[in-house]
């Protein structure tokens, strides 16, 4: 493990500034509850004042507009959350597997990887896909034909890529009808520094790409339909789903079970809530928050009726007015 550092040598890599004695060794980093007497840890709430009084950690990262609350030795940073991803990784080197294709793994030999890919046990790579110099696919990662994957791309096992998306047509009556299937005849391209956690799904296009663009990072779980577009440096949740043709502008977040809509449109630096379903444009920057807090059921249907009366209240009061 590398370190210890002092706060002054972490200070001299990363910026920020030491309040307190420069000399503090640390060896590595914790919670704000559970830190040892040689870690560092970080604060960015006030609603945690009294757990930074009672931190046993060597040092705190804070912002400039904290430092007074403790005379612990500390590093000054203007975002200590992200400071302290910087910290961590001084000292826990991100593990990747080693380069090179596991033996039972299934590589189609018009498949072109570059320099320092690592394909785990059990991945399956199809025909014509391109995978850019040092990405790295865990265990069990499936990459359909004809997909492109960018440089440093970190997958995580079971993820799927290029499964084809949801595309079918009603032939008939609805009640007796069927449903034809539509052929999926796009693709999947994916930008450098990108990464998707376990058990994701990003189907390929109905006939343009599904575009996941540089630096964006998806969390386990998340379902991206066909033609979606995801801006560069953008981040989503757990549990997400994303239907067809919807397309995200960058920087922007998606919480935890969010639901976009198909064919609309969400703005560069929009936020999204976690749990909120969003079925229209998001054309205005800002954070979005829909959903209804839950209660004991009776409690709940009873609060429903009055809120669904809500609209009739207000015309009645118009019309008096």
């Amino acid at each position: 493990m590398p370190g210890p550092f002092t706060l002054g040598q972490i200070v001299s890599r990363l910026g920020g500034r030491v309040a307190g004695d420069p000399q503090t060794v640390v060896r590595q980093v914790g919670s704000l509850e559970r830190a040892a007497a040689d870690q560092i840890t970080f604060f960015n709430s006030r609603k945690l004042h009294t757990k930074l009084g009672e931190t046993r950690a060597a040092a705190v990262i804070l912002a400039p507009e904290n430092e007074a609350l403790t005379r612990r030795p500390r590093i000054v940073a203007e975002n200590p959350y992200a400071y302290f991803a910087r910290v961590s990784q001084l000292f826990n080197a991100v593990v990747s597997q080693a380069p090179g294709v596991h033996p039972s793994a299934v590589v189609s030999p018009s498949a072109k990887l570059g320099k320092g890919v690592s394909i785990g046990a059990g991945c399956v790579i199809g025909d014509e896909v391109s995978i850019g110099d040092e990405s790295c696919l865990y265990p069990r990662v499936v990459v359909y034909r004809g997909c492109k994957i960018g440089s440093r791309v970190v997958i995580h096992a079971g993820v799927v890529i290029g499964a084809d998306g949801f595309g079918i047509a009603r032939e008939g009556e609805r009640e007796a009808g069927r449903w034809v299937k539509i052929p999926q005849i796009g693709g999947v391209r994916i930008g450098d520094d990108v990464e998707i956690g376990a058990n994701t799904t990003i189907d390929r296009g109905a006939l343009d790409d599904t575009v996941i663009e540089e630096g964006v990072k998806l969390d386990n779980q998340v379902q991206v339909g066909h033609n979606v577009r995801i801006g560069a440096h953008s981040a989503v949740a757990g549990c997400v789903g994303i239907a067809g043709s919807a397309d995200i502008g960058r920087h922007c977040t998606l919480g935890g079970a969010a639901m976009i809509h198909g064919h609309i449109t969400i703005a560069d630096h929009v936020h999204v809530s976690a749990g909120t379903l969003i079925s229209r444009s998001l054309l205005k920057p800002g954070t979005y928050t829909g959903f209804y807090p839950f209660d004991e059921h009776e409690a709940w249907k009873r609060n429903a009726v009055q809120l669904r009366r809500l609209g009739k209240v207000k015309s009645r009061g118009e019309k008096n007015g």
